[in-house]
């Protein structure tokens, strides 16, 4: 029998022959993977829309004219109204998972009006909704070749462009994507 390993902290890279519009060559951040699935945040996929106008929403007022031009990612397909703040540890919120001892993640107000009045973390990687998989899915994913992995960069989710944040997460690998096939061999 196989031992399963989980990914929690670990980057999942979409393969070049992932064709599904969610993920195409995308960088998910693993929040949570274990026997009864996994959830994350994807990190490369800005959606147009910026702090300001989702605070405006929330009705929350700022002191921080910088936060207000903060991107906000479309952090995967499920839940798209709910909001995800990938962070740095350091403050505690109301609602926050700490998943390493460099990253938490936190669903709650409190954390952006403090974002919003120059209170908050000093890095955050705000998203709308997250990508989930059910029990074994990722794990069928992966041995599908659907899918690779790596460690977690935090340079590459807070310093690295989101347009470059997906060839990053390659290069950090050291091999080259585009020879590998989409074939997976079974004996």
């Amino acid at each position: 029998m196989l031992e399963t390993t989980y990914l929690t902290n670990n980057f999942l890279i979409a393969m070049p022959n992932l064709a599904d519009s969610n993920f195409l060559k995308t960088v998910t951040y693993i929040c949570i993977h274990n026997k009864e699935g996994a959830m994350g945040i994807v990190i490369n996929r800005p959606m147009g829309v910026n702090l300001g106008e989702i605070l405006e929403q929330m009705d929350i007022k700022t002191e921080n004219p910088s936060s207000i031009k903060l991107p906000i990612f479309n952090g995967g397909p499920v839940q798209k109204e709910r909001g995800f703040v990938l962070h740095q540890p350091g403050q505690k919120w109301d609602a926050m998972l700490t998943v390493s001892e460099e990253l938490n993640i936190t669903t709650s107000r409190d954390i952006m009006i403090a974002i919003a009045n120059n209170k908050g973390p000093d890095k955050v990687l705000i998203a709308l909704g997250y990508a989930g998989w059910g029990a074994g899915q990722l794990e069928r994913e992966m041995a599908d070749n659907i899918w690779i992995n790596t460690p977690v960069d935090n340079d590459i989710i807070f310093k690295t462009p989101s347009n470059q944040r997906w060839q990053a997460a390659v290069a950090s690998l050291g091999i080259d994507l585009t020879l590998l096939s989409g074939q997976v061999g079974h004996a």
